[in-house]
């Protein structure tokens, strides 16, 4: 499969952010690494926020390499005290915010019987409990740059055919998106879009299942319209690089499926 991920994007594309500061949640890997190297290509600078300093300062190096700026803060997104701090370093590291990407999930597929409820607790504590907070925090922020950009991270778990393994999951992700349309609806007037971005693309999870299950992962790919699996900065970054530019200033409070095709939203 191509690498799409490393072509080139044109010099104004490159440019399109610049002077904006963006943090991203869960930005050590997969998706949320995809969309921090992204927004770092458009221009802005980015606060990369997760649990691990070597991958957090791994994607760093990345960014940094192409002249880039970049920061890696590790926090556990479950403190009680989490999204002041991450909101707070970012402001006095990079002044102030115009990004936020809620990215960090610690909710996992799994038969209802088999969730605690210590994992329940966890699950949304990490997901919309998290996710309201950085958001309350970023706002008034955003306020005195005249506006901002929340892009929060669900998936369309939601609306498979077949929910069993994933109630926790999809609920956990629902909930996101309500906290995002409200968002959308409540801070419009202060200029501040909110969006609700569902993707689908290679992960070091998702690339463990397809080279152990080959026959499952070929019947699991001819069942996306597109042929294939996203690339997470081509097919998942730079898209929602493009939707924190003014080009996408009209577009607000909605889900956006960044998955070839797969689901179906109705």
């Amino acid at each position: 499969m191509t690498n799409t991920s490393t072509t080139m994007i044109p010099a104004r594309a490159a440019a399109r952010l610049s002077g904006k500061v963006a943090v991203v949640t869960g930005a050590g890997q997969g998706v949320g690494r995809g969309i921090a190297l992204a927004l770092a290509e458009s221009g802005a600078a980015v606060v990369l926020v997760g649990r691990t300093l070597r991958t957090l300062e791994s994607v760093a190096e990345e960014i940094r390499a192409t002249g880039g700026t970049a920061d890696s803060l590790v926090v556990d997104i479950t403190d009680d005290t989490a999204a002041e701090s991450i909101i707070a370093t970012a402001v006095r590291w990079l002044g102030s915010v115009d990004i936020l990407v809620n990215n960090a999930n610690l909710a996992e597929p799994m038969p209802l019987d088999e969730y605690s409820d210590a994992a329940f607790r966890t699950a949304f504590e990490a997901g919309p409990r998290a996710s309201l907070s950085l958001m309350k925090q970023a706002r008034p922020y955003m306020v005195a740059r005249g506006g901002g950009v929340v892009i929060n991270l669900v998936s369309s778990a939601a609306v498979r055919w077949d929910a069993a393994d994933y109630g926790v999951y999809a609920a956990v992700k629902e909930a996101i998106r309500a906290l995002t349309r409200a968002a959308a609806c409540e801070w419009g007037a202060d200029g501040i879009r909110a969006l609700a971005v569902a993707p689908h693309a290679h992960s070091s999870g998702l690339d463990w299942w397809m080279r152990h299950n080959p026959e499952e992962a070929e019947q699991f790919i001819a069942g996306i319209p597109a042929g294939r699996v996203g690339d997470p900065v081509a097919d998942i970054g730079r898209p929602v690089a493009w939707l924190c530019t003014e080009e996408a200033s009209y577009l607000t409070g909605v889900t956006i499926p960044l998955d070839g095709g797969q689901s179906r939203w109705g």
